[in-house]
């Protein structure tokens, strides 16, 4: 009886240290976590699902949601998160809403590899249905891409979509203003637009009555 006793509190033990190393080693676990640029999260409104939604952390820290605008929260937790978008919301109404933030993904922090990349790399911010970096095939056009991100929310401006690229011979910024109701028309070819490494694909907001 004794010899079981201790085999079980043994067990238990063994059972509680190994959660606890599961705890360490997952930093999104952890209390007080601070979110960083890359990070998704993961927003639910109990009084408006229609809200609900992941959101990407921009590269300067930020989140953008329809109705609360555009919010700072590189260096926050979640439940802080929460608080600053239930009191941006709280204006659309009745009652100040129920929000719940979580941490869906935790942004990529592997150092790069040298050599010719398998896959290109681009990034989606905005009102795309899948947000973050993507890994897509070599000569990937614009149009495959959209496909690939699942399309848009119903808060797209899908007319002012952007293109943004680094020239690699002068390391400029170049922004090509995309429309893709105009592709989707079958009247533009910008959807055959090859991507490259590093490609970034903004959807903005849709302005009122846009």
């Amino acid at each position: 009886m004794t010899s079981a006793l201790f085999g079980n509190t043994a067990r238990l033990g063994l059972l509680a240290l190994f959660l606890g190393l599961v705890g360490w080693l997952s930093p999104a676990m952890a209390e007080g976590y601070q979110v960083r640029p890359g990070d998704i999260l993961k927003l639910e409104i109990v009084e408006d699902p229609s809200l609900d939604r992941t959101l990407l952390v921009a590269p300067d820290g930020r989140i953008s949601l329809p109705q609360a605008g555009t919010l700072k929260v590189s260096g926050l937790s979640v439940d802080a998160i929460g608080t600053a978008i239930a009191g941006k919301l709280a204006a659309s109404f009745a009652t100040p809403p129920t929000v719940s933030v979580s941490l869906q993904q935790l942004a990529e922090r592997v150092p790069g590899t040298a050599g010719t990349p398998a896959t290109t790399d681009i990034y989606v911010l905005g009102e795309a249905n899948k947000l973050g970096k993507l890994a897509l095939a070599p000569r990937t056009t614009l149009l495959q891409a959209f496909a690939e991100m699942g399309g848009f929310t119903k808060f797209a401006a899908t007319k002012r979509i952007q293109l943004r690229r680094t020239d690699p011979k002068t390391g400029a910024p170049v922004i090509y203003n995309v429309n893709y109701d105009a592709i989707e028309a079958g009247q533009g070819s910008q959807g055959s637009i090859t991507l490259r490494d590093g490609d970034v694909i903004v959807v903005p907001q849709r302005r009122l009555f846009e």
